[in-house]
């Protein structure tokens, strides 16, 4: 690759059972703030296998930018040439720090030193299966995603897609986005998807976006663009220590991409994405991992009040599974 077409991929991450990070949690964290801990935090312990599965499935990785608070896992090998250890403080204003929602840590990402043009969004629960090829997340220049319109549902994050959609309505007309777009909106790689969008074109106005849960690419120049013409909610956003209803997020750089075309359509076919709730999901989660079947996988955690030592025989099934796909330590370990 030249250097202008290199891919960095950037991997948020936090240890929810780090004791110093815990006493700065419950220092500023209200009532509410502290009951959402538990899941949002939880520590799976399986960060090893996504970096065994960058080094055996992407191998052509220029750099993996490993943002944290400060604390990193003790498997960790700092001194690998691949590993850009970012601390919040490296990138984020001060005045902000600490924080303890990823949406300040998100809308930031463009900061980080030495980042590339051209990245890829890993949350510490979307996990390589298979060797895929650069191309596999940008094409010409561009990142290659699926422009398909949604109603907004009901969820954690309603109010701040609801945030994402305000913002990029008042920038572009849809009329004028499907007409400029219109074979990137109706594209025979969304497949079935493609009804959504056919089905809210009587909305004057977009209404949401399908937004799979999966690693997301991106220009490092969206960012600044996106920040330049929304400052304001993005600056309030920033000082957001914990999550509000104010908030935007990443997906509105994804939007941003999305109408401005600047992106290639593909399909997420060969992508999974399981909720898990209980045994039966663990057992989906196994099959997935084994089946040879799937490139991306995406392991969400929507355990509720699950005993102890139920979760650690979810999270060892896990692990367990992992390391029969992934056996051997990669250099991002020590």
């Amino acid at each position: 690759m030249s250097v202008d077409n290199e891919i960095d991929f950037v991997v948020l991450w936090v240890n929810g059972d780090d004791p110093e990070w815990l006493a700065q949690y419950d220092l500023y964290a209200a009532s509410e703030e502290r009951g959402k801990l538990k899941r949002r935090y939880r520590n799976w312990d399986n960060l090893q296998y996504m970096f065994r599965a960058f080094e055996k499935c992407s191998p052509w990785v220029r750099k993996v930018h490993f943002v944290t608070c400060g604390h990193i896992p003790d498997w960790l090998n700092p001194e690998c040439e691949k590993l850009n250890i970012v601390k919040h403080s490296d990138y984020l204003d001060p005045e902000h720090l600490p924080v303890f929602s990823s949406h300040p840590i998100e809308i930031n990402l463009h900061r980080i030193v030495g980042l590339a043009e051209q990245f890829v969004y890993f949350n510490d629960d979307t996990f390589l299966l298979k060797p895929i090829p650069e191309k596999y997340f940008f094409e010409n220049d561009m990142p290659r995603d699926m422009c398909v319109f949604n109603a907004i549902f009901l969820d954690s994050i309603s109010h701040v897609r609801l945030n994402d959609i305000e913002a990029v309505n008042k920038r572009f007309p849809k009329r004028d986005v499907i007409k400029k777009n219109f074979f990137k909106i109706f594209n025979l790689k969304y497949g079935l998807h493609q009804l959504r969008t056919l089905f809210l074109l009587p909305w004057p106005q977009m209404t949401g976006f399908y937004d799979p849960h999966q690693p997301q690419p991106f220009l490092k120049k969206t960012f600044e663009e996106v920040w330049s013409c929304n400052n304001d909610i993005l600056t309030k956003t920033s000082a957001s220590r914990f999550r509000s209803r104010e908030d935007v997020n990443q997906y509105l750089f994804r939007y941003w991409q999305l109408l401005e075309g600047k992106f290639s359509p593909r399909s997420f076919s060969d992508t999974k994405g399981i909720p898990v709730h209980g045994s039966k999901d663990i057992d989906a989660v196994v099959e997935a991992i084994l089946a040879n079947k799937y490139s991306m996988l995406c392991i969400n955690d929507e355990l509720e009040d699950v005993e102890s030592n139920l979760f650690d025989t979810y999270k060892e099934t896990i692990n367990q599974t992992f390391d029969t796909v992934f056996p051997d330590k990669s250099s991002f370990e020590l």
